[in-house]
């Protein structure tokens, strides 16, 4: 017996039995929970490596949503922001939020309860307190020189 299809037409729970290189598209982007976390401009400490969260938000974060504005075209915009993919997560995960779905998936954990796919409600990530919405600033309003005196815990 195969497993019913939901109202999103994502099989439920596939995540938990397709390895992240063997998701389509849809299923891919079905993953990003709506945090906004990744959309937080970050500091990496040369020495150690380590990253550090700042609640200076890239300029196309929608900060009511915490989704991008302009998703879709966003490299016409911002250039560097990286398209996350199977193939560029051994590169790319360690700056990933420790929240974040396609970083726990890679680190073989699950996903939280609180996940939009678990919990079947897309505001879920927002009313367990765990994204950015109503704590980020603009890049525009906050010289980069200025950004390690906005450096914030990671909303878990």
């Amino acid at each position: 017996m195969t497993d019913p299809i939901n109202r999103t037409g994502l099989k439920p729970r596939f995540w938990e039995r397709k390895p992240l290189a063997k998701m389509n598209q849809q299923e891919w982007e079905a993953l990003c929970d709506g945090c906004g976390k990744c959309c937080l401009n970050k500091l990496e400490d040369e020495d150690s490596g380590d990253v550090a969260l700042t609640r200076i938000a890239c300029r196309l974060l929608d900060d009511d949503s915490c989704r991008c504005a302009q998703y879709d075209v966003r490299h016409q915009f911002v250039p560097d922001c990286i398209v996350l993919k199977p193939d560029n997560l051994d590169s790319h995960a360690y700056w990933m939020p420790e929240t974040c779905a396609y970083r726990l998936l890679w680190q073989g954990k699950p996903l939280y309860d609180w996940h939009p796919l678990i919990s079947g409600t897309p505001g879920s990530v927002h009313d367990a307190g765990v994204s950015v919405r109503g704590i980020t600033l603009s890049e525009f309003d906050i010289p980069e020189d200025e950004w390690e005196e906005y450096i914030i815990e990671e909303p878990t």
